[in-house]
């Protein structure tokens, strides 16, 4: 993971590669020559965290052993959350003994991986614990991320400020000005749209770019062209998480039946937020017709 301040690198377009969503390009184009030991090892990571965002768990977890630097054992971890509900717990202790080892608790990926796991489990004063010192792009993003989370803009913005001053056309400043005009809403959506749009320009479309022009459109009203942005998503991979999710949102609002999209997110991701939303409303439901019949 750069450093703020790190010189022009060998990484650039591999790191814009992920960071925009295109996860496979990453992995087909991570064959670099001539990388430092470190570059290298930050290599493995962007190219391990892609398999990660394609669901690709138990390659990473086979193929980091226990000689691999913190770094990369830091993304065994995360893939090991991700990948078994069940062991959650020990996964979670082992990083909290990580972290509180003085040799290597203050790695960057490995702070950067605990403030994602400390998100995923909504414990957003845990996951600021370990990231607001920020030090790299990829953990003031996250610090913006979760700041959003928490419905504190003010404290986003200053994040925001941070890397608007060390890097303003950098990838992951622009998304996540993006996700704060989003977050903030109003006027702010059209800039928001705006920066979509000159991903869509300067880069190959990926879900990620596609789903985030899409919500842009839903919040300003425009479904008919949020749908078509969500449906060519679909088209590009049939079961990222957030295309779905948000078809199912779209869907209501044009007047169409969101059932199937609906079934295949619970079907691959049983865990997210808006099958765990639907099945607590459909319990009531069921609880409510119960009473009464």
């Amino acid at each position: 993971m750069a450093s703020m301040g790190a010189a022009p690198d060998h990484l650039f377009n591999l790191r814009n590669q992920f960071y925009l969503g295109a996860y496979q390009t990453a992995i087909n184009n991570s064959e670099i020559p001539h990388l430092s030991p470190e570059d290298a090892v930050e290599r493995d990571c962007l190219v391990f965290r892609s398999y990660i965002a394609l669901g690709s768990y138990q390659l990473v977890i086979s193929e980091i052993d226990e000689s691999a630097a913190t770094p990369l054992q830091a993304v065994k971890l995360l893939a090991m959350y991700l990948s078994s509900p069940a062991n959650k717990e020990s996964t979670i202790s082992s990083l909290r003994e990580w972290l509180a080892d003085s040799t290597i608790g203050n790695n960057a990926t490995l702070r950067l991986v605990a403030g994602i796991v400390f998100m995923h489990e909504e414990d957003y004063s845990e996951a600021l614990k370990h990231t607001h010192a920020g030090g790299t792009m990829d953990l003031h993003a996250l610090n913006v991320q979760i700041f959003i989370k928490m419905h504190r803009s003010d404290y986003a913005e200053k994040q925001l400020g941070v890397m608007q001053q060390y890097d303003e056309d950098h990838t992951l400043t622009q998304l996540a000005t993006a996700w704060f005009n989003l977050a903030v809403g109003g006027s702010k959506i059209q800039e928001a749209y705006l920066i979509f749009q000159d991903f869509c320009e300067k880069y190959p479309m990926t879900c990620l770019i596609l789903n985030g022009k899409a919500v842009c459109c839903m919040q300003m009203g425009n479904f008919d062209e949020a749908e078509s942005l969500l449906l060519e998503a679909l088209n590009k991979d049939a079961k990222d998480p957030e295309t779905l999710a948000n078809l199912v949102v779209c869907s209501l609002h044009v007047g169409k039946s969101s059932s199937r999209y609906l079934s295949q997110l619970k079907l691959s991701h049983p865990e997210h937020v808006l099958v765990k939303r639907v099945s607590s409303a459909e319990d009531n439901f069921e609880r409510a017709v119960q009473s009464v019949a």
